[in-house]
């Protein structure tokens, strides 16, 4: 079954950090994981709940459960027609995540106008929020290939989190930066889909 979940900033963090494999544990005041039945349902989630959050984003991640999995828990349905949700209780998320096939992909990504990202601690992009990370990177890919690549592979979260951004910042000079990114990226990481994968 494929299942979406929206998320923010910090869940996706800690999504990537167990290679696109797993949801992080619930928090004690989070008793149930809420993933939803189709695409656009959790789009509206990210752009209403997400976007609008104190983080400022909102990413739609998509992923495949095994069927038989899947059909041990009851859909929910809490609103119109296209708000169904599985109801996975926090003490169960374990066994789900294990059952989830293959990667977790990002298939949507929306930012409100606050949106600041991962600041990084390392090298030239130490400091600076995700605008001005991609404006660093520009001028760094225009006079050192060598410190590019060490900027992207040293910052890979914050580049993995910022790049659905970026790729909506992107102006004359930045698709050229973007593409640079996904080669090193592609070399670096290569089991880890970079941006908007579809859905």
């Amino acid at each position: 079954m494929r299942l979406y979940r929206p998320v923010g900033l910090q869940e996706l963090l800690l999504i990537y950090r167990s290679g696109m494999r797993r949801f992080p544990p619930r928090l004690p005041e989070q008793p149930i994981f809420y993933p939803v039945l189709n695409e656009p349902y959790a789009r509206q989630i990210s752009l209403d709940w997400n976007a609008t959050s104190p983080e400022g984003a909102g990413y739609v991640t998509a992923f495949e459960v095994e069927d038989t999995h899947a059909a041990s828990f009851e859909v929910q349905q809490v609103g119109a027609r296209m708000h169904q949700e599985l109801w996975v209780q926090a003490e169960a998320l374990d066994a789900f995540n294990n059952h989830i096939q293959g990667r977790i992909v990002v298939t949507a990504a929306d930012f409100g106008p606050h949106f600041i990202g991962r600041i990084p601690e390392a090298f030239s992009l130490r400091g600076k929020d995700a605008r001005t990370q991609l404006e660093a990177l520009i001028g760094i890919h225009g006079y050192n290939g060598m410190d590019f690549h060490g900027e992207v592979t040293a910052n890979h979260e914050a580049v993995f989190l910022h790049f659905p951004y970026w790729e909506q910042l992107a102006n004359e000079s930045g698709p050229q930066v973007l593409e640079a990114i996904r080669k090193v990226w592609s070399g670096a990481f290569p089991e880890l889909p970079l941006g908007i994968q579809p859905s």
